[in-house]
């Protein structure tokens, strides 16, 4: 299955909103960080270890065997590999999520106070290497640091750094209030005659932390389909 769209926005920018739209669309199954650890058999088997050797261990990551079962990918991490995905992935194109950077850091701070919340290692029963990918991830492009004026000047290079790295032809930058329009637009694809999802991520994070980390219930997170 080759991977078709590559998702270079930062997460906490409608990103699983865009998951649903893409998967919508037919780019099915679009990856995103809730895939890393929920397992998805014959999908993302070994996902949450290799991220774990890349970000922790320093290991390579093998980009084409890690995406092989995932039409598209938007989110963190891969976000943050844009450029070894268009390299491993010459077909693909681009699209950069955006927003304002001042709502994005108000999301992003939500998301790292749930985290931080529920990182209790004598509660934590499962996806303890997920956890520790995570913080890794925070201490190499964030300086270890939630903080608005550091965070969002690491957004703003991110972005820059997007437009300047990706052909023109081959980017699309798109805030999700867009709507389908655009996207359908960039993609060739017709517009469908539902609405374009919003999904709010930011709402009950802490508890569906908690049900992530500190229990072996089944997992539901909404716009992430059940493993089948």
């Amino acid at each position: 299955m080759p991977h078709k769209v590559i998702g270079a926005g930062f997460g906490r920018t409608g990103t699983l909103s865009m998951k649903a739209a893409l998967e919508q669309l037919g780019f099915d199954p679009c990856y995103h960080m809730a895939e890393v650890p929920i397992p998805r058999p014959g999908f993302n088997d070994g996902h949450v270890d290799a991220w774990h050797d890349l970000y922790v261990n320093g290991k390579e990551m093998d980009w084409q065997w890690l995406l092989q079962s995932y039409e598209a990918s938007v989110d963190f991490p891969t976000c943050l590999h844009y450029r070894e995905l268009m390299e491993a992935f010459p077909e693909a194109v681009v699209i950069l999520n955006t927003r304002e950077p001042e709502k994005w850091f108000a999301s992003w701070e939500a998301l790292w106070s749930g985290i931080d919340a529920v990182n209790d290692p004598e509660k934590i029963v499962r996806f303890e290497k997920w956890m520790a990918m995570v913080t890794a991830l925070r201490d190499r492009y964030f300086g270890g640091r939630i903080d608005q004026e550091s965070n969002i000047q690491a957004f703003n290079d991110h972005l820059d750094a997007v437009r300047q790295d990706v052909p023109a032809e081959r980017l699309l930058e798109f805030r999700v209030t867009e709507g389908w329009g655009p996207l359908c637009e960039f993609l060739n694809l017709d517009v469908p005659d539902t609405p374009f999802p919003h999904l709010n991520e930011r709402e009950g994070i802490v508890e569906t932390l908690k049900m992530l980390l500190w229990t072996n219930d089944p997992i539901e997170i909404e716009g992430v389909k059940p493993a089948e």
